[in-house]
């Protein structure tokens, strides 16, 4: 085991869902990288790619004309998890990739019972030897979102320290507490990344210090920065702590595994 690393997590499998409403916030990147730094440290992961633009299917080199079976054919309960997995240059981590199916899944669901439970049930059991699911959401409040937060134990939250980040937050988690009310009483936020955060910028000194007085001990206190080699990872196919491991962006994904594990460890005494 890699030195500062905790002991893997007591609770057995967690699903943990990448969510936020608004786009461009870091949330694939985010999704990624925790994955592989959580694989990179013996657990083993599967990476669900719930958005139809398939950007976590793409950060991982999955062509189009591979990704079937895909996680729609997961949803509607077409295969298990394991069987639509693939594995990627990470050891331990797998991808159900996104395929073009997803995009119409939420019309397909709509007039369905229990639609909101598609996801929670095609999840059960998890596959042997599993410790997480994560879930990568489309950025907007959908169905295929609602089925992830259903499915899931917990949700993070990336938000870029931009102008009307709060604002934004604040909604998802008025959504999250809806759905913990009327569907998954298990639901916890289990924390929000700050993302994007440029030390220059003093708006980026202001949105920390807001979400920190806002939701307080929810916000990690890893914080990933602007990065250009985080940008430039997923045209090669790869997670920034692969296409550079010692960069600042590698540096505070590898933080911030380290704090949800010392967090997962915690919560499980």
């Amino acid at each position: 085991m890699k030195e500062g690393f905790p002991p893997a997590p007591l609770r057995g499998p967690r699903i943990i869902v990448l969510a936020n409403q608004k786009g461009g916030v870091g949330k694939t990147t985010t999704a990624i990288n925790l994955g592989t730094a959580l694989a990179a440290v013996g657990r083993t992961v599967y990476l669900v790619d719930l958005d139809p633009q398939g950007n976590a299917s793409t950060g991982f080199g999955v062509p189009q004309a591979k990704r079937r079976p895909s996680s729609y054919d997961v949803l509607i309960g077409a295969c298990f998890l394991e069987v639509a997995a693939q594995p990627t240059l990470v050891p331990r981590l797998s991808i159900v990739p996104a395929g073009v199916d997803l995009s119409g899944a939420e019309i397909e669901l709509a007039t369905v019972d229990g639609r909101e439970r598609y996801l929670q049930d095609a999840l059960r059991p998890l596959p042997p030897g599993c410790d997480y699911v994560l879930i990568d959401c489309p950025p907007a409040l959908g169905l295929l979102t609602l089925n992830a937060l259903v499915a899931a134990d917990a949700v993070i939250v990336p938000l870029q320290c931009e102008f009307f980040a709060l604002e934004g937050v604040s909604h998802l988690v008025r959504t999250i507490e809806r759905i913990r009310r009327n569907f998954n009483p298990r639901l916890e936020i289990q924390g929000i990344v700050l993302t994007m955060f440029d030390k220059r910028n003093k708006l980026s000194k202001v949105v920390a210090g807001d979400v920190r007085a806002h939701f307080g001990g929810k916000v990690y206190k890893s914080v990933i920065p602007r990065n250009v080699r985080i940008s430039e990872a997923p045209s090669h196919g790869r997670p920034v702590l692969v296409y550079d491991t010692n960069c600042p962006g590698s540096i505070a994904y590898i933080r911030l595994a380290s704090e949800i594990l010392r967090q997962e460890r915690e919560l499980a005494h």
